[in-house]
């Protein structure tokens, strides 16, 4: 599938993203020849690990981009009391908000939720962490990530820890964007608080459906100069290469970045 010559507007997304689609392109854990999902797979390992790291806990935790999806969550929800999600299209709020009340028709998450109880030591824990995650998950927002205030017009409190996955490069139509993006996203964190990112590398779309979406081309010394010019310092960057042949992406890595918004008083 060739890639956009063009950007995909945040309007296209509003009016043509369909996310029940969408999880069943990208979210299972194997696919319809029973092929395992590696790309989920190494996601929800490598969000394990970085919510595992010493000092990632707290109150609030704000999820920017978060989708129709909770596989991002599965981790934080441990060391989280509270959790805000934040997404742009109406449709994805929507489908989140029908797994949170648990209505009919909602996509079956239970496969991933029960294989992110494995990672933490015991796969029979998953409907008491689905339960939890529907009580922790408090509000689902509209955000704009291109806005200096992405939840305008509601202004939220510094959260101990922002998480963005597979977002922010959709969303950015060249690195400057990304900058300011990071920069908006980022204020979003108290100081001392954390920002934890999974985002593709030297992608340029990704498809389902017969949907074809721009992805911003980044490389990892884009993404950690952002985060360093955005007030953080990083604690913890992994590259994680992707296999060639997956018809639905042309990203070759996936990086997963911790970092600690700096304190205005220490430079």
């Amino acid at each position: 599938m060739e890639a956009p010559a063009i950007f995909t507007e945040a309007e296209a997304y509003q009016r043509s993203f369909n996310p029940q689609e969408y999880l069943k392109a990208f979210y299972t854990l194997s696919d319809s020849q029973g092929q395992p999902n590696t790309f989920l797979i190494k996601s929800l390992k490598s969000l394990h690990k970085m919510f595992s790291l010493e000092g990632l806990s707290g109150q609030t935790l704000v999820d920017v981009g978060c989708g129709p999806t909770i596989y991002q969550l599965l981790s934080a929800c441990e060391h989280f009391q509270e959790i805000l999600a934040l997404d742009y299209t109406d449709q994805n709020r929507r489908e989140l908000q029908k797994w949170l009340k648990n209505e009919a028709g909602a996509f079956d998450w239970s496969p991933v939720v029960k294989y992110v109880c494995e990672l933490e030591g015991d796969r029979e824990k998953w409907a008491e962490k689905e339960e939890n995650m529907r009580k922790k998950v408090k509000q689902v927002l509209k955000c704009d990530v291109t806005k200096a205030n992405p939840t305008e017009p509601v202004s939220l409190p510094p959260a101990d820890c922002l998480l963005s996955t597979l977002c922010l490069e959709g969303a950015c139509k060249d690195l400057a964007t990304f900058r300011s993006a990071l920069r908006n996203i980022g204020a979003l964190v108290k100081p001392g608080g954390h920002l934890v990112l999974l985002t593709v590398l030297r992608e340029t779309y990704y498809a389902f459906g017969n949907q074809v979406f721009s992805c911003l081309y980044l490389e990892r010394s884009d993404v950690e100069e952002a985060v360093r010019a955005a007030g953080f310092d990083v604690r913890f960057s992994e590259v994680q290469p992707h296999p060639p042949g997956d018809i639905r992406a042309d990203c070759d890595a996936v990086l997963s970045l911790v970092a600690r918004r700096r304190d205005p008083g220490t430079g």
